[in-house]
């Protein structure tokens, strides 16, 4: 009897990752900065999934307090291409405003502007 209750509690736990990553499938998100170092006015690629312009607003470069708009140069549902603004040096995420405009979201990708 203990074994099937213990069957019976952890069956349920099996699934839990595969249905919590189905939910982001078609999120928004962004996987790769090309180059990942830069200098104001280079040109950078980052490769994404799902950002097209009916999920995403604006795209922005973050260092956690400051949140800097970026001109888009080229946009597609896999892939953004920008030109480098004139910011101090440092270690900038790339995030990104909702379509809706009720959230801003910041990706794991890091882009150091030297």
């Amino acid at each position: 009897m203990k074994n099937w209750l213990l069957a019976a509690l952890l069956f349920p736990a099996l699934f839990l990752p595969a249905g919590t990553l189905r939910a982001f499938e078609g999120f928004p998100r962004c996987t790769v900065v090309d180059p990942d170092t830069a200098k104001t006015g280079d040109t950078v690629n980052v490769t994404c999934d799902n950002v097209d312009q009916t999920a995403v607003a604006n795209f922005y470069l973050t260092d956690g307090k400051n949140d800097t708009k970026i001109a888009v140069m080229d946009h597609t549902a896999g892939k953004i291409t920008f030109q480098v603004p004139s910011i101090k040096p440092g270690r900038y995420h790339i995030a990104f405003l909702t379509a809706n405009k009720s959230s801003m979201v910041e990706q794991p990708v890091v882009l150091t502007v030297q």
